[in-house]
């Protein structure tokens, strides 16, 4: 699944288009690289995003193609 995609099914960021920008300029993190809103996001990657001041960083448990909101936070794991 893309970067982008993964994002916002797991609702880490609201609009696709918006975590497509946060790529754009640097501002997501995979395996401590900066990464395109294209890469392929894989279970064990670490995400790190950069919102101002704070920084999520979360690992990927899960990469499906759709899911409910109340199930978007079992996708990931905050570290």
């Amino acid at each position: 699944m893309r970067l982008d995609k993964y994002l916002k099914v797991a609702r880490l960021i609201k609009r696709r288009t918006v975590a497509n920008d946060a790529c754009d300029v640097g501002r997501v993190m995979v395996n401590g690289k900066p990464a395109k809103a294209s890469y392929q996001v894989k279970v064990g990657d670490v995400l790190e995003l950069a919102f101002g001041q704070r920084t999520l960083k979360v690992k990927v448990l899960q990469t499906p193609e759709h899911v409910g909101k109340d199930q978007a936070e079992l996708l990931y794991q905050e570290i």
